[in-house]
């Protein structure tokens, strides 16, 4: 049995993949998110170990006797400052983060080839313009940090006593060269850092340590189980649905929305606020277009309308059905935007409502504006990265409603596979094979298909005229706030 762990936004997962590549068991545990001021979003470091033995307790205990090895996945970007004996000094500061935005123009008129160098713009999300935040706001703070550890790596160094961290998550730090998988001591010192603030980097395979006595004891796990370095979660997802050959891509549709798309060539597109990373194989890279919120909006709209649930809000639309015809246009700009606006104070609008609009009409809009997010998304990756064909992973891959509207907005079929809703602890736990297998490449395929989506085309026409007005409807407000 190999265990991957998921340390998510909202929930920690954690699976038990078979030696034949079938998903035993599986378990989750929530976590709070706290946004103490507009444009913050924190977590508090120890609610992820909380949750991560929580999830794990949930576990049979007869296959957890059988782990042979663990691999580890996260959100990205997270900063985790701690002290000299690994004390967290504060909360950390997610992804959907938006406070550092004055501190991407620091950052990159201190380094003019920082683009260059970690072919990405400086965007609040990444974890270095946050460092200039710290220093500047917290500078109390800023002295006391030692380490500066992803939301995985510092579940990692509980579970293990090491510092460390893989390439595909640390890439989006924006402290590490890209092109030579290696920190960047330029961009380090932008921020007053060096490499002694930094954890080892490691190729997802790699074994980073082994699994402390007491921690094995407390989990019911074999003591100096190895555990790989695993991948940020876009990265392990993709490993997880087999996306990591060029023309591979997978549309995740969790917390967060990304496009993401495989390569083994580095090629960046910075400007049109594209990332490039590091991705979890060697020798490998990937490129993304990142929306803020996608999935989240559904939970929005639930709470605004006072409905049931995200399941009733979507079959309220199904009934209906009226992919494209309604006037209702929803921008779904509820934590700001990354691509391809790069805009941390873009804000979510409803907008074309009438005394007949009702909770149906709103779950079609937030439902066809996320779609339409993705749809500018694509725009912009497809004109650096080949996409051959796109699968579905994350929560909000269970429904073939969305999956339609979603189809339609991009006029490309979709690819739903087995297991798709675990794809990041999913491609945790396969690293973890490779690496105890002493594996460098994958032996494995995709996971099965379960079923495809092809695009209606009435319906991709109608989201084609909605898409202009939804780009209009962003350009004629973005500056009103």
């Amino acid at each position: 049995m190999y265990l991957g762990i998921d340390i998510g936004t909202s929930g920690v997962k954690a699976i038990l993949l078979s030696e034949a590549g079938d998903v035993a068991a599986q378990a989750t545990a929530s976590l709070p998110v706290s946004r103490p001021q507009p444009l913050w979003s924190e977590q508090n470091p120890t609610h992820w170990w909380t949750a991560t033995s929580t999830a794990i307790a949930r576990l049979p205990a007869d296959l957890k006797a059988r782990i042979q090895g663990i691999g580890l996945a996260g959100q990205m970007h997270g900063a985790t400052l701690l002290d000299a004996a690994d004390k967290p000094l504060r909360p950390a500061i997610l992804w959907n983060d938006g406070r550092s935005e004055a501190a991407c123009q620091t950052l990159e008129s201190r380094v003019p080839s920082s683009r260059d160098i970690t072919g990405n713009l400086a965007m609040p999300g990444f974890t270095a313009p946050k460092l200039i935040w710290t220093a500047n706001f917290e500078p109390d703070v800023f002295e006391q940090t030692a380490k500066v550890l992803l939301p995985k790596d510092y579940v990692r160094l509980l579970m293990t006593g090491e510092y460390a961290t893989d390439l595909a998550d640390a890439a989006g730090t924006l402290w590490v060269d890209v092109a030579n998988r290696s920190w960047s001591d330029e961009m380090l010192k932008a921020c007053r850092l060096t490499r002694e603030h930094m954890p080892n980097l490691y190729e997802g395979p790699e074994t980073t340590g082994a699994l402390l006595a007491s921690v094995a004891s407390e989990w019911n796990i074999p003591t100096n189980t190895p555990v790989v370095a695993g991948g940020g979660d876009n990265a392990a997802g993709a490993i997880g649905m087999g996306v990591f050959n060029p023309g591979d891509a997978f549309l995740s549709l969790g917390t967060s929305g990304v496009l993401f798309a495989a390569d083994d060539t580095y090629r960046p597109n910075a400007a049109s606020g594209v990332h490039t990373f590091c991705h979890a194989l060697p020798n490998r890279w990937h490129q993304m277009s990142v929306m803020l919120s996608a999935a989240s909006c559904l939970d929005w709209a639930v709470r605004f309308s006072g409905g049931d649930s995200v399941e009733a809000l979507i079959s309220g639309a199904e009934t209906r059905g009226e992919v494209g015809t309604s006037d209702a246009l929803f921008l779904p700009y509820l934590s700001g935007e990354r691509t391809p606006h790069n805009n941390p104070r873009a804000k979510g609008i409803l907008f074309g409502l009438s005394h007949e609009s009702d909770a149906a009409d709103l779950g079609q809009a937030v439902l066809e504006g996320v779609a339409l997010g993705f749809a500018d998304g694509l725009d912009v990756l497809a004109s650096s990265a080949d996409i051959a064909s796109i699968s579905v992973i994350g929560g909000g891959a269970r429904s073939n409603y969305w999956g339609r509207i979603l189809s339609a907005a991009l006029n490309r079929p979709l690819t739903y596979r087995k297991n798709a809703e675990v794809g990041p602890a999913l491609g945790a736990a396969r690293l973890a094979q490779m690496g105890v297998n002493g594996q460098s490449e994958p032996e494995f395929s995709a996971p099965e298909i379960d079923h495809e989506i092809t695009p209606n085309q009435e319906d991709a026409e109608r989201l084609a005229i909605k898409l202009e007005r939804f780009r209009r409807l962003y350009q004629s407000t973005q500056d009103l706030l």
